[in-house]
């Protein structure tokens, strides 16, 4: 018998650069939506609770003066204008950032499913106007000005509410929802923008076009430095506020700019040689260009992501909900507002309006292409989340605060406020009628009879894929996987524990060795296609990943031993590398597919992303297998 020389075994304890046990950005967004919708809520009770116990410090707080000023220039407005101008570009930037993400990488990146949310955000948002317009059509107050606050819901707020009182399959649904109402903030500071920017100075304008192209050229050319976009931003800002227009619609606008792409498998190969040559020769340029690299391989849009969206979630709505939401909350005032058709018609227009705008666009579109066109959920999720959408709070304060002032103003606050407890009602009850139907209704008013979106480029196939489970299972689960990587070892156990409590779920395994930081990983993934040819795939799998710190080769040839193999031939083939091509093959597959690193999968060919603890998969799997008796 011949003997297979020796390995040098790695002594560091590299991981994998992909840390599948954290959220991805899409779940992390809706997240902290809806965790931040709690302290979004005592924001607005604190605001009520400060007004009526002293109106007048809190009035004054607000109007106190504030100037930046550099030589002879200077930007002055009152505390609550740099909160609803300043601060809230930010809010909107990441706005931008989550909508250019869908697009890319989301939900919207097939272009046709784009057309089905943007008609329902422009219906959704034109028949609560059309609401407001006709209630106060007969008042001689100016009380039509206010037509815009109706018609934008509130992220956080929609989405925290969804996560409380939304079905057990939420991610399709808050996706949906999360593309109308990109759909909707679009629309709505274009709204702000042309309706209720006032005394225009075209000469700003120009000078914010300017810069906005100067943007346009530096991203051209490839600059990542931070520091260039914050100050030509900045000039956008101030041009924009100088001109009389709005200047939130800045932050819209750079976010819809910046690029989101998954991470690619070269790039992070090239951050992990540079980290390799800094821990080799720890330097401080060596240290600046690991540090360079392994930011260059994450998009800039999940950068500014995860930089920015704790920052509104947490500290700038709120504080936008304190400037604003305060009013008395007095019997007289009350009894006045509850008959003014300021406050009837901003209720009416969202807790009737929006759901039936949104309900009705998506039948319209449907019944006119005949199906082609569809909502990626069933109706009754439509249903469920027009009634949330009909929670205005952010854009509808802000357009409020433009269009009225005084009396008008709290009129206009009460009828927000009155409209987002009574939508957050009707949501709750939809859900709630939902969840009393049959358990094969209630799927497909759930999650409708559309196609999913395929992430999984090359199809699992029976003659060729390492499967286990029956052949004919509703249910495919695969995972790209790499024998040393103890992520994929953590989610061993998972995956077993999900085989064994899914009696109809077939898994499929594909190999990703990331070779960078586990050198011993493609050699082992060899070796279980070597034993493949002798029928024992799954006892090798199963026993590298029982002994994932011993993967040297000798430490193979004793498992090939321990299994009963004809050694000789397997080393034979371990030699020439015969498993190699298949390797390459999974390699391959796993490229077209966009993953880069593992565990990696996909759940009836659709991407899972986020965690792979046992409750996570459980919940997708459960949500494929009811979309699959829906089609079947």
């Amino acid at each position: 018998m011949s003997v297979v020389e020796p390995e040098r075994e790695s002594e560091s304890e590299a991981t994998t650069p992909w840390h599948r046990r954290l959220e991805t950005p899409f779940r992390e967004f809706l997240q902290t939506e809806a965790g931040s919708s709690a302290v979004l809520l005592l924001a607005a009770v604190a605001a009520l609770i400060w007004a009526n116990i002293d109106v007048g410090s809190y009035e004054r707080l607000w109007h106190t003066s504030l100037s930046i000023r550099l030589g002879d220039h200077a930007v002055t407005q009152d505390l609550r204008g740099w909160i609803n101008s300043g601060l809230m570009t930010l809010f909107f930037f990441v706005v931008g950032l989550e909508a250019r993400r869908e697009f890319d990488v989301g939900e919207l990146r097939e272009r046709q499913r784009l057309m089905l949310p943007v008609l329902a955000g422009v219906v959704g948002m034109a028949i609560p106007a059309g609401i407001f317009l006709a209630i106060n059509a007969a008042s001689s107050s100016g009380a039509v000005r206010g037509w815009g606050i109706a018609m934008s819901t509130d992220t956080a707020f929609a989405l925290g509410v969804l996560r409380l009182v939304g079905p057990r399959f939420p991610d399709r649904l808050r996706a949906f929802i999360l593309t109308v109402v990109v759909v909707d903030d679009i629309i709505a500071l274009v709204v702000i923008a042309v309706a209720y920017s006032s005394s225009i100075v075209f000469t700003p304008i120009l000078v914010a076009v300017g810069f906005f192209g100067v943007v346009l050229v530096v991203r051209w050319r490839g600059v990542r430095a931070g520091i260039v976009y914050a100050v030509l931003g900045a000039v956008i800002w101030v041009a924009l506020l100088k001109s009389g227009v709005d200047p939130v619609v800045s932050g819209l606008a750079l976010g819809l700019l910046t690029y989101a792409y998954p991470a690619a498998r070269a790039d992070l190969d090239r951050a992990t040689e540079e980290f390799r040559q800094f821990r080799e020769q720890p330097t401080a340029e060596l240290a600046r260009q690991a540090r360079l690299s392994v930011e260059s391989a994450i998009s800039p849009n999940d950068r500014l992501q995860q930089l920015f969206h704790p920052w509104t979630s947490y500290l700038i709505v709120p504080v936008f909900a304190i400037a604003n939401i305060g009013i008395q909350l007095t019997p007289h005032f009350l009894g006045t507002a509850f008959t003014s058709a300021v406050t009837l018609g901003v209720l009416f227009g969202y807790v009737v309006g929006k759901p039936v705008g949104i309900a009705g666009a998506a039948w319209l579109l449907t019944t006119v292409t005949r199906g082609r066109y569809r909502p990626p959920v069933g109706w009754g999720s439509v249903a469920g989340t027009g009634a949330v959408a009909g929670i205005g709070f952010t854009v509808a304060l802000l357009i409020a605060d433009l269009a009225f002032t005084g009396e008008r103003l709290q009129e206009a606050k009460a009828g927000i406020l009155a409209a987002a407890i009574l939508a957050s009602l009707l949501g709750w009850l939809a859900f709630r009628v939902i969840d009393w139907l049959p358990k094969q209704a209630r799927a497909i008013a759930l999650l409708g009879r559309s196609e999913a979106i395929i992430d999984l480029v090359d199809p699992v196939d029976p003659d060729r894929d390492h499967i286990r489970g029956p052949a004919e299972a509703p249910v495919t689960l695969v995972e790209y996987g790499d024998l040393e990587c103890p992520y994929c070892g953590q989610a061993e156990p998972v995956v077993r524990e999900l085989l064994a409590d899914f009696g109809d779920l077939r898994y499929v395994w594909r190999h990703l060795p990331l070779s960078e930081v586990h050198p011993n990983a493609r050699l082992a993934a060899e070796a279980t296609e070597v034993a493949a040819r002798q029928g024992a795939f799954w006892e090798m799998h199963d026993l590298l990943f029982a002994h994932q710190d011993a993967l040297g080769k000798r430490d193979l040839v004793r498992y090939a031993e321990d299994l009963g193999l004809d050694v000789d031939w397997f080393i034979d083939d371990l030699r020439k590398h015969v498993g190699a091509a298949r390797v390459e093959s999974d390699i391959s597959s796993a490229d077209l597919s966009g993953v880069s690193g593992t565990p990696t999968f996909f759940v009836n060919g659709r991407r899972h992303h986020g965690a792979f603890d046992i409750e996570s998969l459980s919940a997708a799997v459960k949500a494929a297998r009811a979309r699959a008796a829906i089609v079947s």
